[in-house]
């Protein structure tokens, strides 16, 4: 397009300017975009002017890049973890904001060099469109990228909700409290063998004091994890168990009553004591 090599040249030398205008008009209210100290701020501007090296290259003539020289910049910006806090609406507006600065640019330019209108419809559409490209593959990689740190986290939430705690270097103890829903029991499942075989005990203390609500599939999983362990040479005691969880699983048909058991993890670590020191 005629002018085109000229109009590249021309964002080229005003990216600072876009970048600083760009700052001070954005949305400074939540996210990436509310930090206060100078080094997140700078970071932020140079993320900005990441952007803008990549998108005046789009217009360069002379060159074959095209929109996908984007990726690696907004792999980048995906993942990091201020702009995944940041709401996605806050982060599209602000694409926006670089949209209009950018059309700001061309107007000013087809003014000065007299660009005829059919021309400057044409650096308009190109310029629109690969914005709109940009902003839906931001989209896609940010969702895909939220979607990673929801499972980490998730993960994480499942680890701690059952640890495996060292009492002794063959004794330990796996606290069960709150609503143990499928995810957790067969986390449960998979963590506690493999965390008795890495600590090496002999002697598991599964406390279910903290368990309010107990159904057919979760009390299966427990008897399954304790005949489990039997294979493993670990013995396992189970303690605090509410009346109505023993209730519920009688009537379910689940044989509780074959496993070691007692009312307290006081009472279940003093047995144990008592068979090491005898």
């Amino acid at each position: 397009m005629l002018h085109q090599q000229e109009l590249h040249k021309h964002y080229l030398k005003n990216i600072d300017q876009i970048v600083e205008k760009w700052y001070a008009a954005a949305d400074k209210t939540s996210g990436v975009y509310a930090v206060t100290e100078p080094d997140a701020i700078a970071q932020l501007k140079a993320q900005n002017r990441g952007f803008h090296d990549q998108f005046c290259e789009v217009l360069n003539q002379d060159s074959d890049v095209s929109c996908d020289a984007f990726e690696d910049w907004i792999v980048s910006i995906a993942k990091d973890d201020r702009h995944l806090d940041t709401p996605i609406e806050a982060i599209i507006n602000e694409f926006y904001r670089n949209q209009t600065l950018y059309l700001d640019v061309l107007r000013d330019f087809c003014r000065e060099k007299k660009v005829d209108a059919q021309t400057a419809l044409d650096y308009y559409q190109k310029i629109t469109d690969s914005f709109n490209q940009v902003i839906v593959w931001f989209i896609r990689e940010n969702a895909k990228q939220s979607q990673f740190k929801l499972q980490a986290q998730q993960d994480m939430i499942l680890e701690l909700s059952t640890p495996v705690i060292s009492l002794t270097p063959t004794v330990a103890l796996l606290p069960l409290v709150g609503e143990i829903d499928t995810n957790r029991a067969q986390y449960m499942m998979e963590n506690v063998l493999h965390s008795c075989s890495k600590l090496g005990v002999d002697h598991l203390f599964i406390d279910m004091s903290g368990v309010l609500v107990i159904d057919t599939m979760v009390a299966h999983r427990i008897f399954s994890i304790v005949e489990s362990l039997k294979l493993l040479g670990v013995e396992t005691i189970i303690s605090g168990m509410r009346p109505e969880i023993a209730q519920t699983s009688t009537q379910l048909g689940i044989p509780f009553s074959q496993l070691k058991t007692t009312h307290s993890l006081k009472n279940a670590v003093e047995k144990i004591m008592l068979q090491k020191i005898t």
